[in-house]
Protein backbone atom coordinates (compact mmCIF):
# COMPACT_ATOMS: atom_id res chain seq x y z
CA UNK A 1 0.00 0.00 0.00
CA UNK A 2 1.14 3.73 -0.97
CA UNK A 3 1.08 5.79 2.18
CA UNK A 4 -0.27 9.56 0.94
CA UNK A 5 -2.57 7.95 -1.68
CA UNK A 6 -4.33 6.12 1.34
CA UNK A 7 -4.48 9.47 3.42
CA UNK A 8 -5.63 11.74 0.53
CA UNK A 9 -8.57 8.78 0.33
CA UNK A 10 -9.26 9.11 4.49
CA UNK A 11 -8.75 13.44 4.00
CA UNK A 12 -11.33 13.83 0.94
CA UNK A 13 -13.94 11.12 2.69
CA UNK A 14 -17.02 13.27 4.14
CA UNK A 15 -19.01 10.57 6.04
CA UNK A 16 -17.77 10.57 9.42
CA UNK A 17 -18.12 6.66 10.05
CA UNK A 18 -16.02 6.09 6.76
CA UNK A 19 -13.49 8.32 7.78
CA UNK A 20 -13.17 6.67 10.93
CA UNK A 21 -12.74 3.73 9.56
CA UNK A 22 -9.87 4.62 7.22
CA UNK A 23 -8.23 6.53 9.61
CA UNK A 24 -7.84 3.28 12.15
CA UNK A 25 -6.87 1.21 8.83
CA UNK A 26 -4.07 3.97 8.39
CA UNK A 27 -3.01 4.26 12.30
CA UNK A 28 -2.60 0.09 12.04
CA UNK A 29 -1.06 -0.01 8.79
CA UNK A 30 1.46 2.70 9.93
CA UNK A 31 2.16 0.89 13.13
CA UNK A 32 3.15 -1.97 11.33
CA UNK A 33 5.29 -0.57 8.53
CA UNK A 34 2.71 -1.81 5.53
CA UNK A 35 3.36 1.39 3.95
CA UNK A 36 5.44 2.34 0.45
CA UNK A 37 5.73 6.27 0.61
CA UNK A 38 5.94 7.62 -2.86
CA UNK A 39 7.12 11.43 -1.88
CA UNK A 40 7.72 12.23 -5.27
CA UNK A 41 3.98 11.77 -6.34
CA UNK A 42 2.02 15.47 -7.08
CA UNK A 43 0.43 16.68 -3.63
CA UNK A 44 -3.21 17.18 -4.59
CA UNK A 45 -5.11 20.10 -3.59
CA UNK A 46 -8.62 20.59 -1.83
CA UNK A 47 -10.37 23.56 -2.80
CA UNK A 48 -13.33 22.32 -0.39
CA UNK A 49 -13.42 20.89 3.24
CA UNK A 50 -14.46 17.12 3.07
CA UNK A 51 -17.53 18.53 5.72
CA UNK A 52 -19.16 20.73 2.80
CA UNK A 53 -20.58 17.52 1.48
CA UNK A 54 -22.59 17.11 4.72
CA UNK A 55 -22.78 20.85 6.27
CA UNK A 56 -23.84 24.25 5.39
CA UNK A 57 -20.64 25.97 5.25
CA UNK A 58 -21.09 30.09 6.70
CA UNK A 59 -18.89 32.81 8.39
CA UNK A 60 -17.77 32.50 11.61
CA UNK A 61 -20.07 35.28 12.89
CA UNK A 62 -22.87 33.42 11.14
CA UNK A 63 -22.59 29.70 12.79
CA UNK A 64 -25.38 28.90 15.43
CA UNK A 65 -24.26 30.98 19.06
CA UNK A 66 -23.53 29.16 21.89
CA UNK A 67 -25.63 29.97 25.66
CA UNK A 68 -28.38 27.69 27.53
CA UNK A 69 -26.70 24.72 28.46
CA UNK A 70 -29.11 23.48 30.56
CA UNK A 71 -31.78 22.29 27.68
CA UNK A 72 -31.12 20.31 24.80
CA UNK A 73 -30.99 22.12 22.09
CA UNK A 74 -27.82 24.59 23.78
CA UNK A 75 -26.40 21.46 24.34
CA UNK A 76 -27.01 20.63 20.80
CA UNK A 77 -25.18 23.29 19.68
CA UNK A 78 -22.53 23.23 21.41
CA UNK A 79 -21.61 19.44 21.22
CA UNK A 80 -22.07 20.48 17.43
CA UNK A 81 -19.22 23.28 17.34
CA UNK A 82 -16.71 21.19 19.49
CA UNK A 83 -17.32 18.10 17.07
CA UNK A 84 -17.21 20.21 14.43
CA UNK A 85 -13.34 21.32 15.59
CA UNK A 86 -12.66 18.18 16.12
CA UNK A 87 -13.70 17.19 12.50
CA UNK A 88 -11.66 19.65 10.96
CA UNK A 89 -8.82 18.61 13.35
CA UNK A 90 -8.80 15.42 11.86
CA UNK A 91 -8.43 16.51 8.49
CA UNK A 92 -5.57 19.16 9.42
CA UNK A 93 -4.51 16.11 10.99
CA UNK A 94 -4.57 13.93 7.66
CA UNK A 95 -3.24 16.89 5.86
CA UNK A 96 0.19 17.77 7.49
CA UNK A 97 0.68 13.77 6.90
CA UNK A 98 -0.04 13.99 2.94
CA UNK A 99 0.89 17.75 2.45
CA UNK A 100 4.71 17.44 3.64
CA UNK A 101 7.13 14.73 2.24
CA UNK A 102 10.74 13.56 2.37
CA UNK A 103 10.30 14.03 6.43
CA UNK A 104 11.51 11.29 9.36
CA UNK A 105 8.91 8.45 9.79
CA UNK A 106 8.01 9.98 13.39
CA UNK A 107 6.54 12.84 11.75
CA UNK A 108 3.76 10.54 9.94
CA UNK A 109 3.03 8.24 12.93
CA UNK A 110 2.83 11.55 14.96
CA UNK A 111 -0.21 12.74 12.61
CA UNK A 112 -1.79 9.72 11.68
CA UNK A 113 -1.61 8.92 15.74
CA UNK A 114 -3.31 12.86 16.32
CA UNK A 115 -5.92 12.22 13.42
CA UNK A 116 -7.23 8.76 15.12
CA UNK A 117 -7.26 10.29 18.45
CA UNK A 118 -9.57 13.01 17.27
CA UNK A 119 -11.55 10.52 15.20
CA UNK A 120 -12.23 9.23 18.75
CA UNK A 121 -13.06 12.76 19.87
CA UNK A 122 -15.71 13.37 17.54
CA UNK A 123 -17.26 9.92 17.74
CA UNK A 124 -17.35 10.14 21.66
CA UNK A 125 -19.63 13.74 21.00
CA UNK A 126 -21.84 12.30 18.21
CA UNK A 127 -22.50 9.71 20.76
CA UNK A 128 -23.83 13.02 22.79
CA UNK A 129 -25.11 14.64 20.25
CA UNK A 130 -27.87 11.69 19.17
CA UNK A 131 -28.47 11.40 23.21
CA UNK A 132 -30.17 15.43 22.14
CA UNK A 133 -31.11 14.68 19.28
CA UNK A 134 -28.95 16.12 16.84
CA UNK A 135 -26.44 14.83 14.15
CA UNK A 136 -22.91 16.30 12.55
CA UNK A 137 -24.34 18.78 9.54
CA UNK A 138 -27.50 19.62 11.51
CA UNK A 139 -26.03 23.26 12.29
CA UNK A 140 -24.43 25.43 10.09
CA UNK A 141 -20.48 25.48 10.46
CA UNK A 142 -17.27 27.83 9.62
CA UNK A 143 -14.44 26.75 7.78
CA UNK A 144 -11.24 29.02 9.97
CA UNK A 145 -9.44 25.35 10.42
CA UNK A 146 -9.53 24.69 7.14
CA UNK A 147 -8.76 27.85 5.67
CA UNK A 148 -5.78 28.21 8.12
CA UNK A 149 -4.49 25.02 7.01
CA UNK A 150 -5.03 26.45 3.55
CA UNK A 151 -2.88 29.22 3.77
CA UNK A 152 0.21 27.56 5.46
CA UNK A 153 -0.15 24.83 2.51
CA UNK A 154 3.50 25.27 1.39
CA UNK A 155 5.57 25.65 4.82
CA UNK A 156 5.85 23.17 7.59
CA UNK A 157 7.00 25.94 9.51
CA UNK A 158 4.32 28.32 9.16
CA UNK A 159 1.84 25.09 9.60
CA UNK A 160 3.09 24.13 12.95
CA UNK A 161 3.53 27.76 14.07
CA UNK A 162 -0.40 28.33 13.09
CA UNK A 163 -2.41 25.23 13.41
CA UNK A 164 -0.93 23.38 16.57
CA UNK A 165 1.12 26.24 18.35
CA UNK A 166 -1.78 28.57 17.92
CA UNK A 167 -5.15 27.34 17.18
CA UNK A 168 -4.74 24.40 18.94
CA UNK A 169 -3.49 25.51 21.55
CA UNK A 170 -5.99 28.21 21.92
CA UNK A 171 -8.08 25.40 22.66
CA UNK A 172 -6.27 24.41 25.47
CA UNK A 173 -7.07 27.87 27.21
CA UNK A 174 -11.20 27.84 25.92
CA UNK A 175 -11.37 24.28 27.03
CA UNK A 176 -11.46 24.87 30.87
CA UNK A 177 -13.50 27.87 30.60
CA UNK A 178 -16.76 25.92 28.92
CA UNK A 179 -16.57 23.34 31.82
CA UNK A 180 -16.30 26.16 33.90
CA UNK A 181 -19.44 27.54 32.29
CA UNK A 182 -21.14 24.04 32.36
CA UNK A 183 -20.47 23.69 36.19
CA UNK A 184 -22.55 26.44 36.82
CA UNK A 185 -25.71 25.23 35.73
CA UNK A 186 -27.23 22.52 37.93
CA UNK A 187 -25.65 19.06 37.40
CA UNK A 188 -27.57 16.43 34.89
CA UNK A 189 -25.94 13.54 33.77
CA UNK A 190 -26.19 15.20 30.25
CA UNK A 191 -23.76 17.96 31.68
CA UNK A 192 -21.60 15.92 33.43
CA UNK A 193 -20.93 13.68 30.51
CA UNK A 194 -20.46 16.92 28.19
CA UNK A 195 -17.78 17.95 31.17
CA UNK A 196 -16.53 14.38 31.14
CA UNK A 197 -15.65 14.64 27.05
CA UNK A 198 -13.95 17.98 27.70
CA UNK A 199 -11.98 16.97 30.27
CA UNK A 200 -10.38 14.04 28.16
CA UNK A 201 -10.43 15.85 25.20
CA UNK A 202 -8.52 18.91 27.59
CA UNK A 203 -5.95 16.26 28.65
CA UNK A 204 -5.14 14.22 25.00
CA UNK A 205 -4.81 17.55 23.11
CA UNK A 206 -2.08 18.67 25.51
CA UNK A 207 0.01 16.10 23.47
CA UNK A 208 -1.09 17.14 19.92
CA UNK A 209 -0.09 20.57 20.74
CA UNK A 210 3.11 19.03 21.97
CA UNK A 211 3.45 17.02 19.01
CA UNK A 212 3.23 20.57 16.70
CA UNK A 213 5.83 21.87 18.82
CA UNK A 214 8.10 19.45 18.19
CA UNK A 215 7.89 19.42 14.75
CA UNK A 216 8.03 23.21 14.89
CA UNK A 217 11.25 23.20 16.55
CA UNK A 218 12.30 20.44 14.26
CA UNK A 219 11.36 23.56 11.02
CA UNK A 220 12.97 25.89 12.84
CA UNK A 221 16.18 23.69 13.06
CA UNK A 222 15.98 22.88 9.45
CA UNK A 223 15.31 26.62 8.63
CA UNK A 224 18.27 27.49 10.19
CA UNK A 225 15.89 30.54 12.51
CA UNK A 226 15.63 31.06 15.82
CA UNK A 227 12.45 29.99 17.89
CA UNK A 228 10.53 33.42 18.32
CA UNK A 229 9.99 33.07 14.19
CA UNK A 230 6.73 31.80 15.70
CA UNK A 231 5.97 35.44 16.99
CA UNK A 232 6.42 36.63 13.18
CA UNK A 233 4.35 34.01 12.14
CA UNK A 234 1.68 34.85 13.63
CA UNK A 235 1.39 38.39 13.78
CA UNK A 236 1.61 38.11 9.71
CA UNK A 237 -1.42 35.67 10.18
CA UNK A 238 -3.61 37.18 13.40
CA UNK A 239 -1.96 40.77 13.25
CA UNK A 240 -2.25 42.58 16.65
CA UNK A 241 -3.26 39.42 18.52
CA UNK A 242 0.37 39.05 20.38
CA UNK A 243 -0.18 39.17 24.31
CA UNK A 244 -4.53 39.71 23.85
CA UNK A 245 -5.25 36.45 25.52
CA UNK A 246 -5.48 37.10 29.02
CA UNK A 247 -6.44 33.38 30.04
CA UNK A 248 -4.41 30.86 29.11
CA UNK A 249 -4.05 27.61 30.45
CA UNK A 250 -0.22 27.77 31.78
CA UNK A 251 -0.22 24.70 33.14
CA UNK A 252 -1.30 22.36 29.68
CA UNK A 253 0.51 24.49 27.65
CA UNK A 254 4.20 24.76 29.87
CA UNK A 255 3.31 20.32 29.34
CA UNK A 256 2.74 21.38 25.33
CA UNK A 257 5.85 22.53 25.15
CA UNK A 258 5.72 26.27 25.58
CA UNK A 259 8.57 28.07 27.50
CA UNK A 260 8.17 30.62 30.01
CA UNK A 261 9.37 33.42 28.43
CA UNK A 262 7.12 32.80 25.22
CA UNK A 263 4.07 32.13 27.66
CA UNK A 264 4.76 35.93 29.27
CA UNK A 265 5.06 37.32 26.25
CA UNK A 266 2.01 35.94 25.16
CA UNK A 267 -0.07 37.66 28.51
CA UNK A 268 0.72 35.12 31.10
CA UNK A 269 1.58 37.07 34.63
CA UNK A 270 3.01 33.93 36.61
CA UNK A 271 4.53 31.04 35.43
CA UNK A 272 6.87 28.30 36.64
Amino acid sequence: MEFFTTVWQALRESDPQEKGRLVERLYTNLAQDRFTFAHEEPVLEAQTPSYAQIATVVRPRDVPKRKHFDNPEGQGVLLHAIAHIEYSAIDLALDAAYRFRHLPKAFYMDWIEVAHDEVRHFEMLAELMEKVGVRYGDYAVHSALFDAGQKTAGSLLERMAVVPRYLEAAGLDANPRIMQKLRRYPQTPMIEAIVEALEVILEEEVDHVRKGDRWFKYACREAGVEEDVYFEIIERYYPGLEGKNLTLNVSARRRAGFACDELKRMGAKECE
